[in-house]
């Protein structure tokens, strides 16, 4: 087994983030995947999805 590329983690990252990560690749993730890898990355995403939910509703706003 290999490690995921960065492209495999960022895209399995994202589709676990808004929900459609199917079973098969969860599974993948788990087995041939790094945890902090997953945390890491996880935590800049939820960042960056707050950051622009927050300069959306700003300039909305006014």
């Amino acid at each position: 087994m290999s490690k995921p590329s960065i492209s495999q983690t960022i895209k399995s990252i994202l589709a676990a983030f808004i929900g459609v990560q199917s079973d098969k690749n969860r599974k993948l993730d788990f087995e041939q995947g790094s945890l902090t890898t997953y945390i890491i990355a996880g935590l800049v995403f939820t960042v960056a999805f707050v950051s622009i939910l927050v300069f959306v509703v700003s300039r909305v706003l006014g």
